[in-house]
């Protein structure tokens, strides 16, 4: 799984369209994408890889690093 921010919408978006012209042009088959007429959170799918590609302040919302259990830069598990 890859976790990634834009800075926007936009952003977020062209971030998406590199990562699928990617697949495509290593031979992979093009990624599901969900996400794409907002691009405030897309989700690519690409069989042995899921990507996320967030606006910051969704991905901070979602917090998907806490949820798998990663901590996140500058951040310490409390016990």
């Amino acid at each position: 799984m890859i976790v990634a921010s834009g800075r926007s919408s936009t952003h977020v978006g062209a971030i998406a369209d590199r990562v699928v012209k990617a697949c495509r042009d290593a031979g992979f088959p093009a990624p599901k994408i969900e996400g794409v007429p907002l691009c405030d959170w897309v989700l690519l799918d690409a069989r042995d890889a899921i990507v996320h590609i967030f606006r910051p302040d969704v991905r901070q919302f979602y917090n998907l690093e806490k949820i798998w259990g990663a901590d996140r830069p500058g951040e310490v598990r409390g016990g």
